[in-house]
């Protein structure tokens, strides 16, 4: 099988040869037809994540290897079944629930795989969507896209899922009240899209490119904010009619958590999503007479991708954009994403998704 793959950080990706996977017990091959392309990708090209105070938590740190065959927002063509595989059949089309464990702890078992001490996340702790073919451990980590459009579907496996566990963790709040998002790349566009869905009235998108504050206007949101400069509290407080009662930071760097603290109500709760990096500080007097809450909220469940899947199947999230490319094109796009120049997600298309294409 070919991949295109880390060889070495912060390097163009390479196009490698691969050993065909064979699946064993319950495990799933798939031929790739879509790949999103996420900002987390980017992270493990660099290398490294930035925890702040001049701390990196690098590869190595993490137990990963390269070469790395990167890719998390998968949709597929099943192509083998392991002998003990079952409930799906050779040709479904279906979405991959990337975030896997070891399968046999209590997350696991209980459908939180994403929260599993021993994480195997395809895309990151084995290769990913970003090749020919991807191994999927159960049956269980597959998902009917039914009238999605492939392309879409494969974002909801990690942009969906994961704006929608972040939304549910800063509930309850009432659709009535202003619901504020921090970043409107394919994430942000994504949220906004969920609250919508989630009929909240008042959505105010803050980001620092005017191309992506129009992108959030077109999506749905109600107000944007541009985030650059000393003021943005302040901006935000106004945009949004005072203090904000619920915030979702999904760019989450030392600027973003230290405005969006500041933008909080009595009582508000700030979900940081974004793993841009820095760190922040904040007053812990502060932080109980105001009853503030600051949490953290990493993808979501298989869950999550079920509930997302049926409410985009019936037609209520209003689709962000998608730019397809190619898979040859892998390294292009990573770079296209670092240099802030997509607007919503770029999904590589494998080869039977070129061969439709070429013939409609």
């Amino acid at each position: 099988m070919k991949a295109w793959a880390v060889v070495e950080t912060g390097q163009p990706l390479q196009e490698i040869e691969l050993p065909m996977p064979e699946p064993k017990g319950q495990q799933v091959l798939l031929e790739v037809t879509h790949c999103g392309v996420c900002h987390s990708d980017l992270h493990n090209w660099e290398g490294h994540y930035d925890l702040g105070g001049g701390r990196k938590l690098t590869l190595e740190d993490r137990g990963l290897s390269l070469p790395m065959v990167l890719g998390h927002e998968i949709v597929g063509r099943i192509a083998k079944l392991g002998p003990d595989a079952s409930g799906v059949r050779v040709g479904d089309l279906k979405v991959v629930y990337p975030w896997v464990g070891c399968g046999t702890c209590g997350a696991c078992v209980s459908e939180e795989d994403n929260m599993c001490l021993t994480p195997r996340a395809i895309g990151i702790f084995q290769n990913g969507g970003y090749g020919t073919h991807v191994l999927v451990p159960e049956t269980r980590h597959l998902f009917d896209p039914g009238g999605v459009d492939p392309a879409l579907a494969a974002t909801y496996a990690c942009s969906g899922i994961t704006v929608y566990a972040a939304i549910r963790k800063a509930m309850p709040v009432p659709t009535s009240e202003p619901f504020v998002v921090i970043g409107a790349g394919g994430l942000g566009l994504n949220a906004v899209a969920m609250l919508r869905a989630l009929e909240f009235e008042d959505i105010v998108v803050v980001d620092v490119d005017p191309d992506k504050r129009q992108a959030a206007l077109e999506s749905g949101a109600t107000t944007v904010v541009d985030g650059v400069g000393e003021n943005v509290p302040a901006a935000i407080m106004d945009a949004a009619g005072g203090p904000v009662l619920a915030i979702v930071d999904l760019v989450n760097s030392s600027s973003t958590a230290k405005f969006a603290y500041r933008a909080l109500r009595k009582g508000g709760r700030l979900i940081q999503v974004g793993l841009y990096g820095g760190d922040v500080t904040v007053s812990l007097p502060e932080m109980a007479l105001r009853v503030l809450t600051l949490r953290g909220s990493y993808v979501g469940s298989p869950g999550d991708l079920r509930e997302v899947l049926a409410l985009a199947e019936k037609g209520l999230l209003r689709p962000m954009p998608v730019t397809t490319v190619p898979q040859c094109q892998a390294s292009d796009a990573l770079m296209r994403l670092r240099r802030g120049e997509v607007t919503g997600r770029i999904v590589l298309t494998g080869t039977e998704a070129e061969r439709e294409a070429e013939s409609m």
